[in-house]
């Protein structure tokens, strides 16, 4: 599919209507066709962007604005519903067009599948990638109930195409003994329930590489993110995220591709935690901007 064929509806604060100017593309993934609890999350892109508008496009913490920069809001592509094979496919073919445009994609989702074809695509470009990922499942199964595209699964399939060293896990707080077990027995630099400080002491080691970030929203507490399809007590702060993302925009690594997902807004009538999400987003917009 081209641009010019996602779903031009409502865009995310401070988009610029010129494609070829910009230097990072955001596009929507609503996708939640393998989710094992609760589906809702092919509706987060839309609504996360509706709710940007409650943002300023200034970030105090960054000392930049949306204005500084140049992105372009290229909406959802449009999936076809229930069909996760497919859905991969034209995922991939978007964002392997972010890239031959030399253009950085940033994607909001849609349940966690949806990542892989992303890091497909932007391996394929950057053949050195390294994944950072935080969450609070470990997303390490071959499989779920026999089903190999599924939620469970996109870092399985993220090690086995980069290899278990390029990967970084954190926050990790729920998942099978046998993924606790291969992350250490593979070599993934694996750092369980804690993020700030273990993500600090490894970016040095990623200085001037290229790398893919790919945040699940149930990273935080349900405290902070209670709209998510499989919320997991004892996360993180919305402060500790944000902070994380600071660190990596503040780093000598270079993002090449980013993700954040699994927002699923009918379980969060205040929309907290889309407006979380956003918050996040326009951290990641300007903090992964050159």
């Amino acid at each position: 599919m081209r641009f010019d064929e996602a779903y031009s509806g409502r865009v995310f604060i401070a988009s610029t209507s010129d494609l070829e100017a910009a230097e990072t593309v955001l596009y929507g993934m609503p996708m939640d066709w393998t989710v094992s609890f609760r589906p809702g999350s092919r509706f987060g892109p839309n609504r996360v962007r509706e709710v940007s508008l409650v943002l300023e496009e200034y970030s105090p913490y960054l000392d930049r604005d949306l204005s500084d920069i140049d992105y372009y809001d290229a909406g959802d592509i449009p999936l076809p519903f229930g069909n996760p094979e497919k859905s991969i496919q034209k995922i991939g073919e978007f964002v392997g067009q972010v890239l031959e445009r030399k253009k950085r994609p940033i994607g909001i989702g849609g349940e966690h599948l949806v990542t892989w074809p992303a890091v497909q695509e932007v391996y394929r470009h950057y053949p050195q990638l390294a994944v950072i990922h935080l969450d609070a499942h470990a997303d390490l199964r071959p499989d779920y109930e026999g089903e190999i595209y599924s939620h469970a699964t996109p870092l399985h399939k993220i090690v086995q195409l980069l290899g278990a060293d390029n990967v970084y896990q954190f926050g990790i707080r729920s998942g099978t003994r046998e993924e606790f077990q291969s992350a250490e027995r593979e070599g993934i630099h694996f750092h369980p329930f804690e993020v700030l400080q273990p993500l600090i002491d490894v970016l040095p080691g990623l200085e001037g590489r290229p790398v893919y970030v790919t945040v699940d929203i149930d990273v935080l507490d349900p405290a902070y993110a209670p709209g998510t399809g499989t919320p997991e007590p004892g996360g993180i702060t919305s402060s500790e995220l944000l902070a994380s993302i600071h660190a990596i925009a503040r780093s000598g690594v270079h993002v090449v591709g980013a993700d954040l997902v699994e927002v699923a807004p009918a379980y969060d009538p205040t929309d907290q935690t889309p407006v979380v999400a956003a918050k996040v987003l326009r951290e990641m917009l300007l903090g992964f901007s050159r």
